[in-house]
């Protein structure tokens, strides 16, 4: 049995990703683009996929938050099944991608970029089989499902369901 070691990097994404989702987004961003600095773009993958992550989410402008997520998957890409297992016992690099690819493709519809938002989409089907069947996965599925369906519309409106500051 592997020991979980504490993560003062991932402690503090965990503190600065509560404070933005408690409304002080402003504040959250600047603590995770301090971290960011600190991380630096060749830091610990493991890092650099969670700070983009929750960073995509604090920006409103699409824009600005598909550059974090394309961070976030070029990080997940570089990131290994032991490196995620030393944060979390049983956590798999697989289960991370439907979220970066609905967060990708939902940003891309956001801009009106059509195809490749529905590229993204096809990608994060592809690995919801690796979603767990729990109230995460449903959520995810139900995401997908609503930009799937906003993109068929080709609707660039923010999603009342999407992560972030409030519009």
């Amino acid at each position: 049995m592997s020991t979980i070691t504490p993560d003062p990097t991932m402690e503090a994404i965990s503190r600065a990703v509560v404070q933005g989702r408690a409304g002080d987004t402003s504040a959250a961003r600047q603590q995770l683009l301090t971290l960011w600095s600190t991380i630096g773009v060749t830091g610990d993958p493991l890092h650099r996929c969670t700070l983009a992550h929750y960073l995509a989410d604090l920006h409103e402008d699409p824009a600005q938050a598909l550059a974090w997520d394309i961070r976030a998957l070029d990080a997940a890409d570089a990131t290994t099944d032991a490196r995620t297992q030393q944060h979390h016992a049983g956590l798999h690099i697989a289960g991370f991608y439907p979220s970066l690819h609905l967060n990708l493709a939902d940003n891309y519809r956001r801009l009106g970029s059509f195809d490749a938002a529905g590229e993204h989409l096809t990608a994060a089907e592809a690995h919801t089989p690796d979603l767990p069947d729990d109230a995460y996965g449903a959520f995810l599925r139900t995401a997908l499902a609503e930009v799937a369906e906003a993109v068929s519309r080709r609707d660039v409106s923010k999603r009342a369901s999407a992560p972030g500051p409030a519009a």
